[in-house]
């Protein structure tokens, strides 16, 4: 079942897999951010009760998404790496968790902004807002801990072992609004999803933010698959295949000719 990701346990098989897609990815992440942006700020109507200050959800909604998810991803490269000891899923890791830590602070900052107008305040101990600050500091404990050991490998083993601890919280986010009385609204867009209900938005602010949070999806996949070939290239940099790449001509022993 896992054998099709024995290949990428080589870190040269991984840079190039990443080249290969990246242009798949940045392109339409560049086309849809700005399609989105402009479709949602520009052209989507006002809501009937939050008026204009709603449409900072074409940015909150999607950051907050794929905070949870790229932490997921992170736990499961930390899986790899504890289980199948795959050095490249190490390395993964470290290139998802900054990625992750920036769209977990734009939803708490952009969070903040809409609810000074909504709920009166910048910050309330909401459970879902508590739980969103405390998965920053997992993302942050991760990278922490990854550059605390002198000895990288154990570096890694830590931050996979707390990669994989955090995971509980994830569903905590998503659950929060559920399972106790909070001030943050429940979920539209993944309730409709996973209940198979009509959303409550309205079709023109629906269509808008699932543009946009394909588009944060594709470009914060981008900024990943970009430090993870960074990472790996700072690694392999004495491998012919990495200095060929970066254009650094391989020294070779001289033959030796002529009599002695």
């Amino acid at each position: 079942m896992w054998r099709w990701l024995h290949p990428y346990a080589k870190p040269e098989a991984t840079f190039h897999l990443v080249q290969k897609l990246l242009p798949w990815f940045l392109v339409p992440g560049i086309v849809l951010s700005v399609l989105g942006l402009v479709w949602g700020l520009a052209f989507a109507p006002p809501d009937y009760q939050q008026g204009e200050s709603y449409r900072i959800i074409f940015v909150h909604v999607p950051a907050a998404m794929w905070s949870m998810g790229f932490y997921v991803a992170m736990a499961a490269a930390g899986l790899l790496a504890l289980v199948w000891q795959i050095r490249t899923a190490e390395l993964a890791l470290l290139a998802i968790a900054p990625v992750g830590a920036v769209l977990t602070f734009i939803s708490l900052f952009t969070g903040a902004l809409w609810g000074q107008p909504m709920w009166g305040t910048w910050w309330v101990w909401d459970a879902r807002l508590t739980a969103q600050l405390i998965l920053l500091f997992l993302y942050l404990g991760v990278m922490a801990l990854y550059v605390a050991f002198e000895d990288e490998r154990a570096g890694a083993k830590a931050a996979s072992i707390l990669a994989l601890v955090g995971v509980i919280n994830i569903p905590i986010i998503h659950y929060s609004v559920y399972w106790w009385n909070t001030l943050h609204q429940q979920s539209t867009v993944t309730r409709a999803i996973t209940r198979l209900e009509a959303p409550s938005i309205a079709p023109e602010m629906l269509y808008p933010l699932l543009v946009n949070i394909v588009a944060m999806m594709l470009i914060s996949a981008v900024l990943v698959m970009l430090r993870l070939n960074n990472e790996i290239l700072r690694r392999e940099i004495h491998r012919p295949w990495a200095l060929k790449y970066l254009g650094i001509a391989v020294s070779t022993p001289a033959a030796t000719t002529g009599k002695e």
